[in-house]
């Protein structure tokens, strides 16, 4: 399975999720539901996956944990905020980066239409259309 292929299940079940839930709940909630929906489908989830980071010589075990990965191939995380920053679409590409993964999604399940809160964030993953 591709990146592109798991990220549109992923926003599939993102949909569902906030079609059930609606907006304004924690970011927890979200994190729970989004994955029990990718579960039921047979993919592989990660939750709060802790991210080294290295520097020089040194080793930082934790620099930031992932609010999920799925099947090792996308980093998605999650927002439940009237607006998304541009600064939460630069900590996910650095968390790509450092993970030395090529694809992630920003869902922010705050928005009152998903679809305005599904942000692709690329590290080299192909163009989802190809």
């Amino acid at each position: 399975m591709t990146e592109n292929e798991v990220g549109r299940i992923v926003v599939d079940c993102a949909l569902v999720v906030h079609r059930k839930l609606g907006p304004g709940l924690l970011e927890s909630v979200y994190e729970l539901a989004l994955s029990h929906e990718i579960g039921k489908l047979g993919l592989r989830i990660d939750r709060q996956v802790p991210i080294p980071v290295r520097y020089d010589t040194l080793v930082f075990d934790e620099g930031f944990r992932a609010d999920i990965i799925v099947e090792k191939l996308v980093i998605i995380e999650l927002k439940s905020v009237e607006e998304v920053h541009p600064v939460y679409k630069k900590q996910l590409l650095t968390y790509l980066r450092l993970a030395e993964m090529r694809l992630g999604y920003l869902i922010n399940f705050g928005a009152g239409l998903l679809k305005d809160g599904i942000t692709r964030v690329s590290n080299g993953a192909p163009d989802w259309r190809q």
